[in-house]
């Protein structure tokens, strides 16, 4: 188990603005699927040959059903986004794709199963948005958040910044995230009208965290390193998160891969 408990969920002073000049120059809808049986047990896939498809979770995670938001989500404690202490927006570097490093004066690097996120930004008619930005973050193996667990508060591994293309997709290159106590195993992330506008939380259309499948965590958590995510797995499920317990159906990511290769984690992303 990680060093801190999780009961819920100055480096660079140019910070995005100055990223932004060198790279280029809600509310939650509750209308869940009706249905007792509706993707409480989707699986994940445990090799590239098990795509995940097939249930009604999965289809609405893959396509985002056009005039439905993604749903409203916390923060959670451990944003970075300088609503709650930290503020890595702020910092020059953050603008990337591969988050699995620390940079500006930090130098760590997060290890773990290869995950790779793709996510698609849509608008409520269902078109592509592009120029969005999305910030995502998530925890390490261990469960720690950088910037705030013990043994990384001198890190911002794990955090990052894309802006989507012409398609509305980011890719971040990242590692599985463990499973701590309390908590289904999610990824964070906040969606901006535009990169120059990712600095603020004041300025995001939209904050929401994904859910991984079962089945994946399952086969991740029995490689060396993500131990302690086999007790904290089974702790807890989908419909007993205090995140996803009111339903999950646009939130649970499609994923393919293997352990060996890294896996690919999908989701549509429709905002207001």
């Amino acid at each position: 188990m990680a060093s801190d408990t999780h009961n819920h969920d100055d480096l660079y002073h140019r910070g995005l603005n100055f990223d932004v000049g060198t790279l280029l120059r809600r509310r939650r809808m509750l209308g869940m699927f009706a249905g007792a049986g509706l993707a409480l047990t989707v699986a994940g896939c445990g090799t590239a040959e098990e795509a995940v498809t097939g249930s009604a979770a999965t289809t609405a995670a893959a396509t985002g059903a056009a005039g439905q938001e993604i749903p409203e989500e916390t923060a959670g404690p451990y944003p970075g986004d300088g609503s709650n202490g930290p503020n890595v927006l702020n910092q020059t570097g953050i603008v990337r794709q591969d988050i699995r490093s620390s940079f500006g004066t930090a130098s760590g690097l997060a290890k773990g199963v290869p995950l790779t996120i793709d996510l698609t930004i849509r608008n409520l008619a269902g078109g592509a948005y592009a120029g969005a930005a999305v910030y995502l973050w998530h925890c390490d193996i261990d469960g720690r958040y950088s910037l705030y667990s013990q043994g990384v508060t001198n890190q911002n591994y794990l955090r990052g910044v894309q802006e989507a293309d012409a398609s509305g997709k980011v890719t971040f290159t990242s590692i599985f995230p463990a499973a701590y106590s309390g908590r289904w195993p999610h990824i964070h992330f906040e969606v901006y009208p535009a990169l120059a506008k990712a600095t603020s939380p004041a300025n995001k259309i939209s904050t929401s965290q994904l859910a991984l499948p079962e089945k994946v965590c399952s086969t991740v958590y029995a490689t060396s390193g993500y131990e302690q995510s086999v007790r904290n797995l089974a702790g807890t499920s989908l419909s007993n998160d205090n995140v996803f317990s009111d339903g999950w159906a646009q939130q649970l990511a499609t994923v393919t891969g293997d352990v060996s290769a890294g896996y690919v984690a999908s989701l549509v992303v429709p905002v207001g």
